[in-house]
């Protein structure tokens, strides 16, 4: 996705540019296959976060590869300076941006991640964030592990669309919509529709483990990566000061119980986060400092969501440990 100012200087999304599907019914030209792309993500992307979160569930990883940009990027897009020699060890890169114009070499639309990119040629194949996790639940079913859970089960599929475009318009973005604006009217109609949602969330939430059936779904994990930020940067960063996640009782408690399930918490970097954040939106923080709270050891804290019942993983099971290269620090 890439940000803009409208003529009202109220907070815009450009759709993404390159989104070409992944399928295994020959709908589109990239079929599903083992060895064939590398999923490319941040860290501190929240619209990453759930491609990682879901590629982790369904147990993708010994068919997609994935390679870490860093928190920090320029003018030339995310980069992967955390890797040695400053180039993903796969595709040869130092910029994204690269993999971008090797699938077209007059792009010059947002270079986001999460891409999905074809390594033989070097190209982009998506930066679709909407679709994608969607196809890893529904395309690449015969790669998913034994005991993959169902994140997008049929018979609660309106549900969970209607459920992730609120989230999406008033949550998601809701938050990018307080943080980037320069018009004092169009925070105020975002920051209120960002706490009006909450709320609706939190009350929905309350007597219910999760936000559909009784198992995590993709409407889980879409809310979860904004949540699982709010306080170390869009409370402070971007204005969204009604309360912190940790004033709002039951979001509090919903957030903790998916950071503690496997292949949530797990996939958490707080300090690339803020990092990215307060690094790199240099019109909103042009210091960069970097601050150093908030202390995050009480997302390991006790939450009680337990006595709800529900199922995390339905008939499936958690997943594994993340491999080696994958792991993130733990919090102590």
């Amino acid at each position: 996705m890439t940000a803009t100012q409208s003529s009202s200087e109220a907070f815009e999304y450009k759709p993404v540019a390159l989104n070409e599907r992944i399928t295994s019914d020959g709908s589109s030209p990239w079929p599903v296959e083992a060895g064939r792309y590398r999923l490319v993500v941040a860290r501190a992307c929240p619209w990453a976060n759930r491609s990682v979160i879901v590629r982790r569930l369904l147990g993708l990883e010994p068919v997609l590869s994935m390679g870490l940009a860093g928190p920090l990027h320029d003018e030339r897009s995310w980069r992967f300076h955390l890797d040695p020699d400053n180039r993903d060890p796969v595709l040869g890169i130092e910029y994204l941006g690269e993999a971008y114009r090797k699938a077209d070499p007059g792009f010059d639309a947002g270079i986001t991640v999460p891409a999905v990119v074809e390594i033989a040629t070097g190209k982009v194949v998506t930066n679709g964030f909407q679709q994608l996790t969607l196809d890893f639940s529904t395309q690449w079913t015969a790669f998913h592990r034994d005991g993959a859970p169902d994140l997008y089960p049929v018979e609660h599929r309106a549900e969970i669309d209607e459920i992730n475009q609120a989230v999406y318009e008033d949550v998601n973005i809701g938050v990018y919509k307080c943080g980037f604006t320069n018009s004092q009217d169009a925070y105020a109609q975002a920051y209120r529709a960002l706490f009006a949602r909450l709320d609706v969330l939190s009350e929905r939430l309350e007597a219910r483990r999760f936000l559909v059936g009784d198992t995590i779904t993709e409407a889980d994990i879409r809310l979860w990566v904004t949540l699982v930020r709010f306080d170390a940067v869009y409370h402070g960063h971007f204005k969204c000061n009604r309360q912190k996640l940790t004033e709002m009782p039951v979001l509090w408690a919903y957030a903790r119980d998916l950071f503690q399930t496997p292949g949530f918490g797990d996939t958490i970097d707080f300090e690339q986060i803020k990092q990215h954040y307060y690094g790199v939106h240099t019109d909103i923080n042009p210091t960069r400092v970097v601050p150093l709270g908030p202390d995050v050891r009480n997302w390991l804290t006790p939450h009680g969501r337990e006595a709800l019942g529900g199922r995390p993983f339905g008939d499936g099971t958690p997943p594994g440990p993340p491999p080696e290269g994958e792991r993130v620090p733990a919090i102590s």
